[in-house]
């Protein structure tokens, strides 16, 4: 599919489309190869806050316009919150990263993100904070903070390790090198490789196949994977009973049932 970008502000700016119960959130600022400036941060966190919080909306698609996901921080633009120890992110939003910060919402519905070309820095640690990648054959990956002499602070310490384990996230984390979509693939920081040009196409399909299914058990299903991993399995495990419990009295289970014994597609409704 080709998703229809308005012309972007010289500070860049986030689309967002709907198409069914999927929300597509595209980076707008193709001319600076998508370099990410402190309203772009601002607007990705009202994108993804009005994710969680319209119940039409199941499932978000993030993508990029322009040959590239991202270069990267436009450090020019971002160097002062830096210095100042300030998120350009208002407190209360969902913050896309993803890792817990104080003040901050959490997501709780499915993130796919589909990247191509350029994907530096925040573009990875956006990447690997969402649920599902799908990524070009053409992209090129670089966690290059070290080079800029700052750390990076978007979850990449976390989770490339998480996902690649300690010597494959220090290899990638400490020396900056670039390195392709074959790499991040076996690195399991990207989940499917396209053509370039499919990425899109991909991550929609994956979407809209996860937007069909029941809201609230796929909202329940992720969260105990999260907390799985981040608490441990005992923790996920108390809740199996508790949380099939409330699915269970759901509409959308009775519903289940329903389709199960007509045989015929659910219509699930999120209730």
């Amino acid at each position: 599919m080709t998703a229809t970008p308005t012309t972007p502000p010289p500070e860049g700016c986030i689309d967002t489309q709907v198409l069914d119960h999927v929300l597509l959130i595209g980076i707008n600022r193709p001319a600076k190869r998508n370099g990410w400036t402190p309203s772009m941060f601002r607007q990705l966190a009202e994108a993804y806050t009005r994710l969680d919080d319209d119940p039409a909306l199941r499932v978000g698609v993030l993508h990029a316009f322009g040959d590239h996901f991202t270069a990267g921080l436009d450090l020019p633009a971002v160097a002062d919150y830096m210095k100042r120890g300030e998120k350009a992110v208002p407190l209360g939003l969902v913050e896309p990263h993803d890792f817990g910060l104080a003040g901050y919402r959490r997501r709780t519905k499915p993130m796919v993100v589909a990247v191509k070309g350029i994907c530096f820095t925040v573009g990875i640690e956006l990447m690997l904070g969402a649920d599902i990648v799908v990524a070009a054959d053409n992209c090129r990956f670089s966690q290059m903070e070290v080079q800029r002499g700052i750390m990076a602070t978007g979850g990449a310490t976390l989770r490339m390790a998480e996902r690649a384990g300690l010597g494959n996230a220090m290899l990638h984390l400490l020396t900056a090198d670039e390195f392709g979509s074959a790499e991040a693939y076996r690195l399991n920081f990207v989940q499917r490789v396209m053509p370039a040009g499919q990425e899109l196409d991909e991550a929609l399909r994956i979407a809209q196949r996860i937007a069909a299914q029941a809201p609230l058990a796929v909202v329940a299903t992720r969260l105990n994977v999260l907390k799985a991993i981040e608490q441990g399995p005992l923790a996920a495990v108390e809740e199996f009973i508790p949380v099939q419990q409330r699915l269970a009295q759901s509409e959308d289970a009775a519903e289940g049932v329903r389709s199960f014994i007509e045989k015929r597609p659910a219509r699930f409704s999120g209730k």
